[in-house]
């Protein structure tokens, strides 16, 4: 399935590269943004698409892909803006990208997110409305969990704990493997990780509905974050040298960027001056993905829906007359 994933992903930016962009190093015709796989990525895209397209009069596309290969797609100038790179979590890849010149973070999109293993909420404290006690009360971090591995039974292997990981093709999930083999809880759970982001969610409402013990990976501003009553477990102090060896501690503190091709600041420097004033939040993202997710909206409706009803905040990002040029197309 790796391999597979693999050339499919090789496929994908040949394809891109084949087919083009219509740009030259000093103009653009269509600006592309990209997709790597999460709701929150796709709601920003759908802002800054619309800001572009009824704002400065461009066109846009979406290109979908994992995280690597969008980034690789990114720095080959075959994707033209990326509204949130996760760059702790891409690690040496975005670096390297930053420090070849290929691609520019213009702005920090939000920083006050987290991300890690979470429990719902009632495993701890139990929730009396629904008549749930409380089976883990003294569980507070992840090392606390070689203490329940027969709480959170492995169906397939009743011996052992699950850990629901992070999908098997973002990075994330090989530093969570890691960490958990450097606590040892390898020992006594199974790690599993899911082939994508709704797997991991399915997995949680069907335990959450029934009122079951669960344990996995998850982040914030999620739309699940904001509907699910959850605690993340609690970790050691993020230390770079320690999470450099062996991925003890709590994960990095993730600044999560709006990025773009170099050549972009020629080809339509008036966008990525836009780019360069978009900031949000974690609270105002994670309001976005709760409308989205209560509503069963796509992110194009979702993001009409966070323009009107924040109007204050995206206007700051753009001068007055293509504001106006937004509002009326809204």
């Amino acid at each position: 399935m790796r391999k597979i994933m693999l050339v499919f992903s090789v496929f994908t930016l040949l394809l891109l590269a084949a087919c083009g962009n219509s740009a030259s190093k000093d103009s653009i015709e269509e600006i592309k943004f990209a997709d790597a796989g999460w709701d929150s990525i796709r709601i920003h895209n759908s802002i800054a698409q619309i800001i572009v397209e009824e704002g400065y009069g461009y066109k846009t596309d979406v290109v979908n892909g994992t995280s690597t290969a969008t980034l690789q797609a990114l720095q080959q100038g075959d994707i033209n803006v990326y509204t949130e790179v996760w760059s702790d979590n891409l690690g040496e890849a975005y670096t390297n990208a930053i420090d070849s010149g290929d691609i520019e973070s213009v702005s920090t999109n939000f920083n006050d997110n987290d991300q890690g293993l979470y429990v719902p909420t009632y495993v701890i404290e139990g929730d009396p409305e629904r008549g749930i006690e409380a089976v883990a009360p003294d569980l507070k971090t992840v090392k606390d969990l070689e203490k329940y591995p027969e709480l959170f039974q492995d169906p397939e292997d009743k011996k052992k704990g699950r850990i629901i990981g992070a999908p098997s093709s973002w990075i994330v999930s090989k530093h969570l493997s890691e960490k958990i083999e450097t606590y040892g809880l390898d020992k006594t759970f199974t790690y599993l990780a899911p082939g994508s982001d709704s797997s991991i969610v399915a997995d949680l409402a069907s335990a959450y509905k029934k009122g079951e013990p669960w344990v996995g990976y998850y982040w914030s501003p999620t739309w699940v974050t904001a509907t699910y009553d959850l605690t993340l477990l609690e970790d050691e102090p993020y230390d770079q040298e320690a999470w450099d060896k062996d991925k003890t501690g709590a994960f990095p503190p993730n600044d999560v960027f709006v990025s773009v091709h170099k050549d972009l600041k020629t080809q339509a420097p008036e966008v990525v001056e836009f780019l360069s004033n978009y900031e949000t939040s974690s609270a105002l993202t994670e309001e976005a993905l709760k409308y989205m997710g209560e509503n069963e909206a796509n992110p194009t409706d979702t993001a009409k829906w966070f323009m009107k009803e924040h109007e204050d905040v995206w206007t700051k990002w753009v001068p007055e007359d293509i504001a106006e040029k937004v509002k009326a197309a809204l």
